[in-house]
């Protein structure tokens, strides 16, 4: 009795030192959710635990963009950039024409509003100078730059697909020549290219193929291999062409994209100088119609004067007031006549002299509205 009660014991004893093996696996697919793609980020499940979960996924792989596909993409950002330079260029020299024949236009309307008549008034009064001085204006503005830019061409790239298809096949020809040589000449055997060879040399040639690699002397495999031997030389002679073919075009891709850039910037500094003289024209044609305004009042003044006092011999027997609207006619027409002998293109670019000239006249202007209203 005392022997089975120690058995026990010793049964019991054994079955706590053993470990208790639980399926973790079944577990585990039970319980297994997914979790969701984060980057080194620590999932912190209760303060308690003392080292963080981290769960950790792999940087999602670049995408590795061909080097032809990169390279036919900069070609058309490139045209891209060279077509809108143009055409903002293009905008600019119709909006310059459309300028200059306005300023035209208005030249002509100053002349019939109001300076042609107030200066045949002058000459009929006794001024007959400002008629002389003010009918030399007419001017052929052109605005040509001496250094105009000339129209970029930009050139396409090819793949060297078709390239690298001759390279292969003219690669597997002289492979297949040298192999057949290297094989007739271990074997001992001179070929007559003249004539086709027997079929017996052909079975000696194709199976040293198979013979060289360590099998055995087979026409078929020996065959196999000089066929696939050529083949993976035409295959390595296509993709070398392709490779060193799209790494000159992605270069010369680049060099195009920087020309276009240094092509819009200097297509940029023309539309700049455009814009300057659209401005500039903007302010002579408002200019303008304010002399033609004021010229047309002081034709009315001018035909007052010669109507009630008439024409006086000596300039200075007009009455005060009347030497005065003279004067004052005199000046404006000076002002204006002036700014129009004033070349408005110098080398193909706005003239400073005529910017200068067009703010004195403004201010000219100005001065007179100031002290009429």
């Amino acid at each position: 009795m005392q022997d089975i009660n120690e058995k026990n014991n010793h049964e019991k004893s054994n079955i706590a030192d053993e470990p208790i093996e639980i399926d973790t696996v079944s577990i585990e697919e039970e319980n297994a959710i997914e979790p969701e793609i984060v980057i080194e980020k620590e999932i912190v499940l209760e303060e308690s635990v003392t080292e963080p979960i981290v769960i950790k996924t792999s940087p999602p792989k670049k995408i590795k963009i061909k080097k032809q596909i990169e390279a036919e993409r900069l070609v058309e950002e490139a045209k891209e950039i060279v077509k809108q330079a143009d055409e903002q260029t293009e905008a600019c020299k119709l909006l310059l024409v459309s300028d200059l024949n306005a300023y035209e236009k208005a030249k002509d309307s100053l002349r019939s509003g109001g300076l042609d008549a107030c200066i045949y008034l002058l000459d009929q009064l006794g001024y007959s100078e400002i008629n002389a001085n003010a009918h030399n204006n007419h001017e052929n503005i052109i605005f040509e730059s001496k250094s105009d830019i000339a129209s970029m061409t930009l050139n396409n790239i090819a793949s060297g697909k078709f390239t690298g298809v001759l390279y292969a096949i003219l690669g597997g020809a002289v492979s297949f020549a040298t192999l057949v040589y290297l094989a007739t000449e271990k074997l001992g055997i001179t070929l007559d290219i003249s004539t086709l060879p027997s079929v017996s040399t052909v079975e000696k040639i194709a199976g040293w193929f198979s013979t060289s690699v360590g099998l055995e002397n087979d026409m078929y495999i020996g065959a196999g291999i000089l066929g696939l031997s050529t083949v993976a030389i035409m295959a390595l002679i296509y993709a070398i062409r392709v490779v060193m073919k799209s790494n000159k075009n992605l270069l010369f891709a680049n060099q195009q994209l920087e020309e276009a850039y240094g092509y819009q910037e200097a297509k940029g500094h023309c539309k700049w100088e455009m814009d300057k003289v659209d401005t500039h024209m903007q302010e002579t044609l408002t200019t303008l119609k304010i002399y033609e305004v004021l010229l047309n009042e002081q034709k009315g003044k001018l035909e007052r004067i010669l109507y009630i006092e008439g024409a006086k011999v000596n300039n200075n027997e007009y009455h005060r007031k009347s030497l005065m609207e003279i004067d004052e006619t005199k000046e404006l027409i000076e002002s204006i006549s002036g700014f129009m002998k004033i070349p408005m293109s110098d080398e193909g670019k706005l003239s400073e002299a005529s910017i200068a000239f067009l703010e004195q006249i403004k201010m000219k202007a100005n001065k007179i509205l100031t002290r009429l209203y």
